[in-house]
């Protein structure tokens, strides 16, 4: 994996991370009640069992949410969930390091359009570089699959992001 990130751009400051985190703290009662009420999504680790079943029941599979259902507001709530979730319980932050395209231009923040290039954030400890860390967005595609490239059985559920032993996994989601 390449580091194309603009070097100038703290990756944990990007501007459209920041715009992005504000718009999901502001929209989060909103979503937890859309999800099944605020009750239900206190941070704790059996939230994220409700949303797990949420997830599977709404979507299929990985290529339900890819496209333009990535920027749903069900998705993007998750999204911000699981991830402030892993921020929260492992001392994680948020960071975006968008990925140029072959143009040299960067895809906009969860682009809805199929793009080879990093688009969306990920959470990572502090001291790690860009392209370090989880991608909430993969976390939750990854839910939704049977078997992975190899067809080894995957049986994933959200609240095992809360391990410590998840985030030594070899088979993390360390790139989108």
């Amino acid at each position: 994996m390449t580091d194309h990130a603009d070097p100038t751009i703290d990756a944990t400051r990007h501007p459209e991370l920041l715009v992005w985190l504000a718009e999901r703290q502001s929209a989060f009662p909103h979503w937890a009640g859309q999800a099944g009420g605020t009750d239900r999504f206190g941070f704790a680790p059996g939230s994220l069992d409700t949303l797990d079943d949420l997830i599977r029941e709404t979507f299929d599979s990985p290529e339900d949410i890819d496209s333009k259902r990535r920027r749903d507001d069900f998705v993007q709530g998750a999204v911000w969930y699981v991830g402030e979730m892993m921020c929260r319980e492992h001392g994680m932050v948020w960071q975006y390091a968008p990925e140029p395209l072959d143009d040299g231009t960067h895809p906009p923040l969860f682009d809805p359009t199929d793009t080879p290039a990093l688009d969306t954030p990920c959470v990572a400890f502090p001291d790690a570089g860009p392209y370090e860390g989880f991608y909430p967005l993969n976390i939750l595609r990854r839910m939704l699959i049977d078997e992975d490239e190899t067809g080894i059985p995957v049986d994933e559920r959200l609240v095992d992001v809360l391990d410590p032993a998840y985030l030594t996994d070899e088979d993390d989601d360390e790139e989108e």
